[in-house]
C-alpha cells in the first residue's frame, strides 16, 4: 500500500504548513476553538518524508507496475480523494472531540486481525481517520435480531447520552418510526451526498425516502439474494447438461419457460413403482413467490413520481406471476412428500438428500456457515429465470437500514453521520472490492456461479428495492404470500386482503 502511505505522509506535510483549503462536509462542521499540535506531526512527516525520498524511484516503479496490473485485470479505478484532510471554517482538521462512537446491530463480535491485503488496507485507512478526525468507532451486538425494531423506537422516544449509530432491520415498527418523527433526515446533513457509487449501488436511501426526506441508508455493493441452486448430478442422470443453464442466462433465454421445461425433466419414478423418487423442486414457497412477481415486473406495493404510495397487487403482471407460482407448485413441489410433521425447513433436508432437482433461495445458503455446506452433490446457482413481462433477471435487494435516532441534536447527529461516511469508504485500490464476491468464494458455489451469477446479482441493473416493507401493518408473508400454495386459488386469496391493503397504503400516504 506504498500509494497510500504516500497520500497519509503528504496530507500530514500540508497540514503542518496549514496550507489546506476546505472540502466537503464542513460546511456545518463545528469550529475547532483547540489548538491543533501540529510540531509534532510535521516532525513524524518530515522523518517519514526522507525515508520516502531514499525510495522515491522504486516507489513510482511500483505505482506504475500496479497501475497496470489493475489495467490488465479490467478494473477501473476513480481514484480516491479518502485521504485528503477535511477542514473546518478555519482550516482545522475537523475534530469530533474523541466521540466514542458505537454502530449498533446483532451480530457482531470482537473484532479480529486483518486477514487479506483488502482488510489491511481498511484498518490502515480507519486507524487514520480515527487519528485525524479524533474519534473512535466500532460496531457491536447490543440487541438481538428480534428486539431490535423495538428497542430502536424505545430509545429514539426517550433519548440517551450514548453515541448510537443504529443497524435495523425491516418492520412495521420501523416505518411507523419514520411516520413518527423518531429518524433523523439524513438529507439534511451536508456530509452525506448520496449521489456517490456507495449508495447508487443499493438505492437504500431510495426506498426509505418520503417527502424528499431520507430517513436510512446502506454504503456499498447490495448482497445478493434470490437465484435458483440445481444439483448438476441429478441434471445430469436426467439428460441435461448442467452447463446449458448458465449458457441461457448469459445468452438472455433463461425464462419461465425454460425452467419448467427442466422441471418436467428431472422430476422423475426412477424406479418405475409409480412414486415420484426426484422432484422439480424443493423450497421455502414464500422465497419464490416473492422473486417471480418482481421477475416478470410486477410488484406488490409501488411508489408514483409524487413519492406516493400505490396498491399494486391487482397489476397484470403480479396476477400472472402468482397464477403461474401456484401452477409451478402444483406441478413440481417435494413438499407432498414431508413425512408426518416435518418442521417448515424440511426442505433443505430434501435438496441435500438429493430428493429434488432445484431450490429456488437466497444465496446466502451456499455461503460459509450455511446449511448448503452439507450437500454432497455439486451444485450450479443462476438468478431466478424472467418472466414474460420481465425486462431481465432480477433480484430484490433487501439490506439492513442505518439510521440516526432523530432525538439527537443537529450537530451530534452530523458528526455521526459524518463519522460513518468515512468509515464505510472503501481504501484506496480497492474502490470497486465486492465484499460478497469473496464471501461466495469460500461458499460451495462452482466458478461460473462467482464470475456470473453472483457479480450479476449485485449491479444496479438486476437488482431492484420493494416498497412493501414501508407500510405500517402491511406483513406480506402471513398476509398473502405464505398463503400461495399448491391448489390455491389466487384470486380468493387477493380478494381477502385487497380492501386492508388498501386502506394500509392511503394511512401510508397521509
Amino acid at each position: 500500500m506504498k500509494r497510500a502511505l504516500t497520500k497519509k505522509v503528504t496530507a500530514a506535510i500540508t497540514l503542518a504548513a496549514m496550507t489546506m483549503t476546505a472540502v466537503g462536509c464542513s460546511t456545518n462542521a463545528p469550529a475547532d476553538d483547540t489548538a491543533t499540535e501540529t510540531s509534532t506531526e510535521a516532525t513524524e512527516a518530515t522523518e517519514e518524508t526522507s525515508t520516502e525520498e531514499a525510495a522515491t524511484e522504486e516507489t513510482a516503479e511500483e505505482a506504475e507496475a500496479e497501475e497496470a496490473e489493475t489495467e490488465e485485470a479490467g478494473e477501473e479505478s476513480e481514484g480516491s480523494d479518502i485521504w485528503e484532510v477535511k477542514t473546518d471554517a478555519d482550516g482545522n482538521p475537523i475534530d469530533l472531540g474523541g466521540m466514542e462512537i458505537i454502530i449498533r446491530d446483532w451480530w457482531s463480535g470482537d473484532p479480529t486481525e486483518p486477514a487479506n491485503d483488502y482488510e489491511e488496507a481498511q484498518q490502515e485507512y480507519r486507524d487514520w481517520a480515527q487519528e485525524t478526525y479524533n474519534f473512535t468507532i466500532k460496531q457491536q451486538a447490543i440487541s438481538d435480531w428480534g428486539s431490535t425494531p423495538a428497542d430502536f423506537v424505545d430509545y429514539a422516544t426517550t433519548g440517551g447520552d450514548e453515541n448510537y449509530i443504529w443497524i435495523l432491520r425491516d418492520d412495521p415498527a420501523i416505518t411507523s418510526a419514520i411516520s413518527n418523527g423518531l429518524m433523523y433526515d439524513l438529507s439534511s446533513l451536508d456530509c452525506l451526498d448520496f449521489s456517490k457509487d456507495k449508495f447508487q449501488r443499493n438505492k437504500l436511501h431510495d426506498q426509505y425516502s418520503k417527502d424528499g426526506k431520507i430517513y436510512a441508508m446502506y454504503a456499498g455493493f447490495s448482497e445478493p439474494r434470490t437465484g435458483v441452486y440445481f444439483n448438476k448430478r441429478l441434471l445430469t442422470e436426467a439428460g441435461i447438461d448442467p452447463e446449458s443453464i448458465y449458457d441461457m442466462q448469459a445468452e438472455g433465454t433463461w425464462t419461465w419457460d425454460a425452467f419448467e421445461d427442466l422441471l418436467s425433466k428431472v422430476q422423475r419414478d426412477t424406479d418405475n413403482d409409480g412414486v415420484i423418487d426426484v422432484y422439480g423442486m424443493t423450497l421455502n414457497e414464500g422465497v419464490m413467490t416473492t422473486v417471480a412477481i418482481f421477475s416478470n415486473g410486477g410488484d406488490i406495493v409501488g411508489k408514483d413520481a409524487s413519492g406516493k404510495y400505490t396498491y399494486d397487487l391487482e397489476n397484470p403482471e403480479t396476477l400472472e406471476a402468482l397464477e403461474w407460482t401456484v401452477d409451478m407448485f402444483t406441478k413440481y413441489d417435494a413438499e407432498v412428500a414431508n413425512p408426518e410433521g416435518a418442521e417448515w425447513d424440511y426442505y433443505k433436508e430434501q435438496f441435500l438428500n438429493g430428493q429434488a432437482a432445484f431450490l429456488p433461495e437466497d444465496e446466502y445458503a451456499g455461503c460459509p456457515g450455511n446449511f448448503l455446506e452439507d450437500m454432497q452433490d455439486e451444485v450450479g446457482f443462476v438468478m431466478f429465470p424472467k418472466g414474460p413481462k420481465g425486462k431481465d433477471y432480477i433480484n430484490v435487494w433487501s439490506n439492513n437500514p442505518v439510521a440516526i435516532p432523530a432525538c439527537y441534536d443537529a450537530d451530534k447527529a452530523w458528526k455521526l453521520a459524518f463519522a460513518w461516511d468515512l468509515w464505510t469508504n472503501q481504501p484506496e485500490g480497492y474502490e470497486d472490492f465486492n465484499g460478497n464476491i469473496s464471501t461466495a468464494r469460500n461458499g460451495i458455489f462452482d466458478t461460473r456461479a462467482v464470475d456470473e451469477t453472483i457479480t450479476m446479482m449485485t449491479q444496479p441493473e438486476h437488482g431492484t428495492i420493494a416498497y412493501h416493507g414501508m407500510i405500517p401493518n402491511m406483513s406480506i408473508g402471513e398476509q398473502l404470500i405464505w398463503n400461495i400454495t399448491p391448489g390455491c386459488v389466487v384470486s380468493e386469496q387477493v380478494e381477502a386482503i385487497a380492501d386492508t391493503w388498501k386502506t394500509y397504503i392511503d394511512d401510508a400516504n397521509k
